[in-house]
């Protein structure tokens, strides 16, 4: 198939990654635009983003991802670049049980400055980490149910994040 110049696309869509501070925003965004991690990544400051085009029924989907602070101090910064967006990762560390019970005020912020119509996916990074877990999977799914009932839910354990599925609103490891 040829290649089509980063420009030329069927579809765009923004995506914004939105969690605390160190929960792994950063490097789920470099794995999946540049196949790279970073053991020793530094926090975000402010907003970045990275493209990524993909093929879908033969159709280019060009993926525009931000990767958002995470830190108190980058809120009223961050907040606008929800403006726009379709969908939001919101990411929260399975061995840090405080990022999790953050997910609430994120998903009110997230619900605050973006589209109704936005998205969302909850996403319990760092599975390599699993002996660590602080955060059960089943309270996750709970979370899922009662939080995000209209996208469906579905727990994915052990895949990449090319893998996750598509209509899920709840990815845990």
């Amino acid at each position: 198939m040829a290649h089509k110049p980063d420009d030329d696309y069927d579809y765009l869509f923004k995506v914004v990654l939105i969690g605390d501070s160190g929960v792994g925003k950063s490097n789920l965004l470099s794995r999946f635009t540049r196949n790279e991690f970073c053991l020793e990544s530094k926090s975000t400051i402010g907003v970045e983003f990275a493209t990524r085009s993909i093929q879908v029924d033969g159709k280019t989907v060009k993926a525009q991802i931000w990767d958002t602070a995470g830190q108190e101090r980058y809120r009223a910064i961050t907040s606008a670049y929800y403006r726009g967006a379709v969908g939001a990762l919101l990411v929260y560390d399975i061995t840090k049980s405080v990022s999790f019970e953050n997910v609430e005020r994120w998903l009110k912020e997230l619900r605050d400055h973006a589209d109704a119509n936005i998205v969302i996916m909850l996403v319990g990074n760092k599975s390599d980490l699993r002996h660590l877990r602080s955060v059960q999977t089943d309270d996750a799914q709970s979370y899922c149910e009662k939080e995000l009932p209209n996208q469906g839910t579905s727990i994915v354990v052990d895949q990449p994040a090319d893998d996750r599925p598509k209509k899920s609103s709840c990815c845990s490891s």
